[in-house]
């Protein structure tokens, strides 16, 4: 168990259009104060899990969320666009009320959690999923057994990426919650499944994982 990889999905902190409710997509907004603290807060306790690589989105409320990290970790920062939250097209910019108003239909689908709706003729879930996931493997590659990646990137890209490397079927994917800003999920490889698969041990955490001493019972 101790050899297992472990990766670790972090959002980025709060922006003045997260508090407002808007689609930022591809938008390259920055952290607001809240996100800026919530960014410097959350590194102090992931460095406690001891990283070897951070990896982030090249959108600056990502980048300088792992800069925070990088910050009490001395680790650099490698950016990669395979981790930008999706393209959400006509969508970005609109508050979450305009987009219900304006594409009723395309909004219901994707409340549905439906993977295959180009939401504001951007890109489909699968297509999140399918680039983040590259890079993922990528930055996984890149480290020892037992060794930990930190990856800075968004909520639905993060979300879309958590479900495909734990095998969730596609239609499924809705079932799995948002993360919170600046909050993350952590995975460890699961070997037993199939290569490539990795196992949820916690999601949405806002502080540091307890481990799992039994797993049933």
């Amino acid at each position: 168990m101790s050899a297992r990889r472990r990766l670790i999905l972090w959002r980025h902190g709060r922006t003045v259009w997260n508090a407002q409710l808007r689609f930022q997509g591809q938008t390259d907004v920055p952290l607001d104060e809240v996100g800026v603290d919530q960014a410097r807060r959350a590194a102090r306790m992931l460095a406690s899990l001891d990283p070897a690589l951070i990896v982030a989105s090249d959108l600056q409320r990502a980048a300088d969320t792992a800069a925070a990290l990088a910050a009490v970790t001395g680790l650099e920062v490698l950016t990669d666009a395979g981790l930008r939250e999706t393209n959400a097209g006509a969508w970005q910019g609109l508050t979450s009320a305009q987009i219900a108003e304006q594409f009723p239909d395309e909004w219901s689908a994707w409340h549905r959690g439906e993977p295959d709706v180009r939401p504001g003729g951007g890109e489909t879930r699968l297509e999140v999923a399918a680039r983040a996931c590259d890079t993922l493997a990528k930055a996984v590659a890149q480290v020892g057994p037992g060794e930990t990646v930190v990856a800075v990137t968004h909520g639905g890209a993060a979300r879309t990426a958590l479900a495909s490397l734990i095998g969730l079927p596609s239609g499924v994917w809705g079932a799995l919650g948002g993360l919170s800003n600046c909050n993350w999920s952590v995975l460890t490889e699961d070997g037993e499944r199939g290569e490539g698969l990795w196992r949820l041990m916690e999601h949405n955490a806002g502080s540091l994982p307890e481990p799992v001493l039994t797993e049933e019972g």
